[in-house]
């Protein structure tokens, strides 16, 4: 049995997608990646060739995605696997971020990731196979994190919205999975993959102490190995029933399970007043 697959990923020029996207093709998989930039990509990884399909693709134009897909399909003759890496941190807090710099953020992480699964998912039906991985963020299971409103909201969307795919499509023996990674060391937390707002109001100091502590002592410090990021994406694309919930890192393990007891202790405290309100 062939166990090599055909891969299409999302923000391949950088970060995790950039370190999944090598370790497929050392692997012997065929991959179509995307990136804003062909020339990233083409530097990043390599020209195209039998195994390696670079394509640039604008996220939030729909043409653009559809012609990537059609495009993979023409070479490949099927998708297998479909990552949606693509996404960009957003700081601020809620009132300094402007309503501009908050909709930017939901275009590429939920609306970007929302028109992929569009196109790819017609392909993913006629074959009656396919896995989606959606990466999200531990941010996307707990938003208690000063300064991280609007990008936490983008992840509990990703979050969402990958567990209503999921029981959409398993009729049609498609899979859906959403990953919650913790800190990995990738250069998200540098310039281009992290967004600082434009109006800082100097009040909010837990939010600042958070912002500069990302930027400066996070960074490079970060527990997760990407490799063995890259490793846990192929093994549960192998799964024949993948989870649809799948935490990455001991750090997130441990603010999973956390969230999940003060959430279960929060709701059950209230459980008299919660069942009141029935006739």
């Amino acid at each position: 049995m062939d166990t090599k697959k055909v891969w299409f990923v999302t923000g391949a020029s950088k970060g995790l997608g950039l370190t999944l996207v090598k370790r497929l093709l050392a692997d012997g998989h065929s991959v179509a990646a995307t990136s804003r930039s062909l020339s990233d990509l083409q530097n990043a990884i390599s020209e195209e060739n039998s195994m390696f399909l670079p394509l640039e693709v604008d996220l939030i134009n729909e043409d653009s995605i559809e012609e990537a897909v059609s495009k993979t399909i023409r070479k490949f003759g099927k998708i297998d696997v479909t990552v949606n890496n693509a996404g960009y941190g957003q700081l601020g807090t809620l009132e300094e971020t402007t309503d501009q710099e908050g909709r930017q953020n939901f275009d590429t992480n939920v609306f970007g990731s929302l028109n992929i699964i569009r196109k790819v998912m017609p392909y993913l039906r006629k074959q009656n196979s396919g896995l989606i991985i959606n990466i999200a963020s531990i941010g996307g299971l707990t938003g208690d994190f000063a300064g991280w409103g609007i990008y936490c909201a983008t992840k509990f969307a990703v979050v969402g919205f990958t567990e209503a795919l999921a029981a959409e499509v398993k009729e049609f023996g498609v899979h859906a999975t959403v990953v919650y990674p913790g800190y990995f060391r990738t250069d998200f937390l540098t310039g281009g993959s992290l967004r600082t707002p434009k109006n800082e109001i100097e009040e909010y100091t837990l939010a600042r102490q958070l912002q500069v502590a990302h930027e400066k002592e996070i960074n490079g410090n970060q527990p997760g190995d990407p490799e063995k990021a890259a490793l846990a994406l192929i093994k549960l694309s192998e799964m024949q029933n993948p989870p649809v919930h799948l935490v990455l890192g001991s750090d997130a393990f441990q603010i999973a399970g956390n969230k999940l007891n003060a959430l279960q202790n929060e709701i059950s405290d209230f459980k008299t007043l919660s069942n009141s309100t029935d006739y």
